[in-house]
């Protein structure tokens, strides 16, 4: 039993003819009647019989005429109510983001995008860009903010910004004192703070290869944080992400510009496509695709 079979029964029933109740549904006498058949033979009775003035329902019928409509009405409840579950925000979402844009950026972005949604309950995992992208793959993440490039072609990618990586040196270091942009071989026998595998230490080490030299690296951190900490405390140097350097308040190291051909990172946002994405997953990439980049200028400007 189908509800085109119980629209088809509903529909003779109030048209009282096989040629208006067809022309009404969109379909042929002969389909219309083939649903009729075949909802008399799941019943084991007849619900309608042909007259020279048309249809006519037997005891049968109108028995069950009150039973077909009272279950048409609650498909299509039922059908109206999933559609409105489909398209609310609510339930979780899986976020993937780089722990810098995970503690610079997103804390404001989360508390306000849940005030506006409430019921959506996100989960937040930092990780490296290639952990994310595998997750995003994998469903395991359903979008996730992360530095290019991206390697899977089967995933959407929506570029926010670009941002350069500048030199954060402690307090005092000769290195601020420099009237412009250093090159990035100055770094070249200064203490290094780095976080292992990511695009700022592979360009160092690029560098250093280039030079002839080793880096003096004394210490490897997996948290960004972390390695901020350190230069704060002297311990070293380190090549950070300019959002890691952008705060309204007092910092604890001072900030060196790279001369041009520097470090760059372009961030973006990374999702299976539209299909993938319930409605709360697709609010929040709405909006981390609207806010993120403009944040990110405004945190720039206040900054500098």
């Amino acid at each position: 039993m189908t509800s085109e079979q119980l629209e088809a029964f509903l529909t003779l029933a109030q048209e009282g003819r096989f040629v208006s109740a067809a022309r009404r549904l969109g379909v042929s006498q002969s389909g219309l009647s083939r649903q009729l058949q075949a909802l008399e033979r799941e019943l084991g009775t007849r619900l309608l019989v042909r007259t020279p003035r048309g249809v006519v329902l037997t005891e049968a019928g109108q028995h069950y005429l009150v039973h077909a409509q009272r279950a048409l009405d609650s498909l299509r409840r039922g059908a109206s109510e999933v559609q409105e579950v489909a398209q609310t925000a609510r339930g979780s979402v899986a976020l993937g983001t780089l722990p810098t844009v995970g503690a610079y950026l997103l804390p404001d972005l989360i508390v306000r995008f849940h005030k506006k949604h409430p019921e959506v309950v996100m989960r937040l995992r930092e990780g490296k860009a290639e952990e994310l992208e595998e997750q995003v793959a994998k469903g395991e993440l359903d979008l996730a903010v992360l530095a290019l490039p991206v390697r899977r072609v089967d995933l959407v990618v929506q570029k926010l910004w670009t941002e350069d990586f500048v030199l954060a040196v402690p307090r005092g270091h000769k290195l601020a004192q420099s009237k412009g942009p250093v090159p990035l071989r100055a770094v070249l026998g200064e203490p290094l703070v780095v976080v292992p595998n990511v695009a700022a230490t592979r360009a160092l080490e690029a560098m250093a290869e280039a030079a002839g030299e080793p880096l003096r690296v004394v210490l490897t951190t997996d948290n960004p944080e972390g390695m901020r900490r350190m230069v704060e405390r002297g311990l070293g140097l380190s090549l950070m992400p300019s959002l890691m350097a952008r705060e309204r308040g007092p910092r604890g190291f001072e900030v060196v510009e790279v001369a041009e051909g520097g470090v760059k990172r372009q961030v973006a946002l990374l999702h299976r496509g539209e299909s993938y994405l319930s409605a709360a997953a697709r609010v929040l990439k709405n909006t981390l695709s609207e806010v993120l980049p403009t944040y990110f200028v405004s945190r720039s400007k206040s900054a500098s």
